[in-house]
């Protein structure tokens, strides 16, 4: 028996948890039919980075890469958690591409796997999720920490599970489950802890927005409190 899902279910549960808003959304619209272009997240990143940069003033390179990881890392973990826990399909994520010249995303041939017939979906998940993160990393011009990068992931990860939690409360249960499973996967593993109810977290490393102007601390920053 198959663990594909038919790429007609994979798109409409694309569409469906797009419905949830900000990074639930992932575009499936070819490229063909739109009129801006795209481009693979590793080549777009480092140009994204700058933008942070200029966004907050400052001029230290490694704080606009991970501040646009971290926000790269949510908007792979929305549409992939709600996919998973609503429709139990992993999406497959390597063909993620830019979708135009911000920083939405769109998967312009939609393929996935059912996660009933996976024998850990968690890690199929985390798999999916990691190998595009990683694949921007490997093309950093400027170091970050690894372990600055995996908690990146990790308050993503959680930040995007608190959002879904939000909107679909009844979800609390396998939510829950799934991302203190996925906590103790790959290199999530010791990023941090959940410490609470809502999922609120908080992180072992920090994201280095606090080093731009005005920049503040993030609610899971290992430095608050």
């Amino acid at each position: 028996m198959t663990d594909e899902a038919r790429p007609e279910q994979v798109a409409e549960a694309l569409r469906d948890v797009a419905r949830l808003g900000g990074f639930f959304a992932l575009d499936t619209v070819a490229p063909r039919d739109r009129v801006d272009g795209g481009g693979g997240l590793r080549d777009g990143f480092a140009a994204r980075a700058r933008v942070v940069n200029a966004r907050f003033g400052t001029a230290e390179s490694r704080v606009g890469a991970s501040v646009a990881h971290l926000g790269l890392a949510a908007r792979l973990w929305s549409p992939v958690l709600a996919c998973a826990l609503l429709h139990g399909i992993v999406p497959t994520m390597s063909a993620v591409e830019w979708s135009g010249e911000g920083t939405d995303l769109r998967l312009t041939a939609p393929r996935g796997r059912l996660a009933a017939r996976l024998p850990s979906p968690e890690e199929a998940l985390h798999a999916e999720v990691d190998g595009v993160l990683r694949d921007v990393e490997d093309g950093l011009t400027v170091k970050v920490a690894p372990g600055l990068l995996a908690g990146n992931s990790a308050s993503a990860l959680v930040g995007s599970a608190a959002q879904l939690l939000r909107t679909r409360p009844a979800l609390r249960g396998p939510l829950t489950r799934l991302v203190r499973e996925l906590l103790e996967t790959g290199r999530l593993r010791g990023t941090g802890r959940i410490t609470g109810p809502r999922l609120t977290f908080r992180r072992n490393s920090c994201c280095l927005l606090y080093r731009a102007p005005g920049g503040g601390k993030c609610g899971d920053c290992c430095l608050t409190g």
